[in-house]
């Protein structure tokens, strides 16, 4: 990881291939099953929790809440509370979350449309794929 000043602040370059580099982190909470399916989904629009739980089919409460808040501590994500009885939380994507989801929901795109190609290698017997 290396270090360098611009406009008087310091910046990190990441090297994920190192392993005490906190890209690492990052990635991993990006790339996760669920980190990608928040990001293309706020990639959509704002929602609310509920909304985003029942968007994203298959993730418990606990497991999106633990999303939200790892794409919130690395500036993805932005949660707003809204006044009201009781309380209303939403969440969108930041500057920095549209753009990365933007490479994200790119890449889920590239899987469904390659999708037919990918189940039928997983078709192929072991001893045909390897030649």
């Amino acid at each position: 990881m290396s270090t360098e000043v611009s406009s008087g602040l310091q910046a990190l370059e990441g090297d994920v291939f190192d392993i005490n580099c906190p890209s690492r982190g990052v990635l991993e909470h990006v790339t996760s099953r669920w980190g990608v399916l928040v990001l293309a989904a706020l990639g959509e629009r704002e929602m609310r929790f509920g909304e985003l739980h029942r968007r994203i089919g298959g993730v418990s409460q606990k497991m999106l809440a633990q999303t939200l808040r790892a794409l919130a501590t690395d500036g993805f994500v932005d949660r707003t509370v809204i006044p009201a009885a009781p309380p209303q939380v939403s969440y969108r994507l930041t500057e920095t979350g549209d753009q990365v989801a933007a490479h994200v929901v790119g890449l889920v795109g590239w899987i469904e449309r390659h999708l037919p190609e990918i189940l039928a290698a997983r078709d192929v017997e072991p001893a045909t794929a390897a030649g």
